[in-house]
C-alpha cells in the first residue's frame, strides 16, 4: 500500500475510528486519542502486508492497543473523564438526547468489555457481524451472542 492510500484510507475511518476507542476507554477521549495514534503508527509499519477491509483491519489493530492497554494498566474510576468528555456532538441534540447519550455511555462501561465492543462496533459504527468478528477474531455465533447479551445487560443499567 502506499504512503498516499494509507492517508486516505485512514481519513475516511479516522472518526470511527475515535469513536470506537473513545467507547472502549469508558469516555476518555486523551486515552483514546493515544490509543488511536498507536494503532495508526503500527498499521502503517505494517501497511506493506496489507490486503482486504482497511477499515476491519485497522479497527482490529486498535482494539489490540486497547487490550493490551488494558492488560497493562486496567481502567480504573479516576481514569475515566465525565460523560461530557467523551461525548459525541450533535449541534441538533437536545437536552434529553444528550442526557441519553451520557446514560449510554455510563451503561457501556459497566458491561463486560467484549460485549460493550460489539455493541459498539455494530449500532455506533454500524459494522456487520462479520466484519466484527473478524476485529475481535471470534466466531460470528460468538459476535452474535455478545451482542445479545450486551443488548440485556445494557438495559438493566438503563432506565427505560
Amino acid at each position: 500500500m502506499t504512503r498516499e492510500r494509507f492517508i486516505s484510507e485512514v481519513r475516511g475511518c479516522q472518526g470511527p475510528l475515535r469513536r470506537f476507542l473513545a467507547s472502549l476507554c469508558s469516555g476518555n477521549t486523551a486515552l483514546a486519542d493515544d490509543l488511536a495514534q498507536e494503532a495508526l503508527v503500527k498499521a502503517y509499519v505494517k501497511s506493506d502486508a496489507f490486503s482486504g477491509n482497511f477499515m476491519a483491519w485497522i479497527f482490529r489493530i486498535a482494539y489490540n492497543c486497547f487490550i493490551d492497554h488494558t492488560r497493562r494498566t486496567p481502567l480504573a474510576s479516576e481514569d475515566i473523564e465525565s460523560p461530557e468528555a467523551g461525548r459525541i456532538t450533535n449541534t441538533v441534540a437536545t437536552e434529553e438526547a444528550a442526557s441519553r447519550r451520557d446514560e449510554v455511555q455510563r451503561a457501556l462501561a459497566l458491561i463486560p468489555e467484549k460485549e460493550r465492543t460489539a455493541i459498539v462496533l455494530h449500532y455506533f459504527e454500524d459494522m456487520p457481524a462479520k466484519d466484527i468478528a473478524a476485529v475481535m477474531r471470534a466466531p460470528i455465533g460468538t459476535v452474535l451472542y455478545w451482542l445479545s447479551s450486551g443488548r440485556k445487560h445494557l438495559k438493566q443499567h438503563i432506565r427505560l
